[in-house]
């Protein structure tokens, strides 16, 4: 490792928060089984959904 690297690593924590949220069975077992799939958590993947959903709303 060189000495003086200025570009050192930080690791990094995002705050989280627990919520409860109520979703139709359905789209849970949607969720459920595309997490499974593809080897994310249920969460992650409702994260994802969430963030994308919010990065391609409709502005209007």
């Amino acid at each position: 490792m060189e000495v003086g690297c200025v570009n050192m690593f930080k690791v990094k924590k995002p705050e989280m928060i627990n919520k409860t949220f109520r979703l139709p069975l359905d789209l849970v077992q949607e969720l459920q089984t595309i997490a499974q799939n593809k080897e994310v958590s249920l969460n992650n993947l409702v994260q994802q959904c969430c963030e994308y959903a919010l990065l391609h709303l409709d502005k209007e």
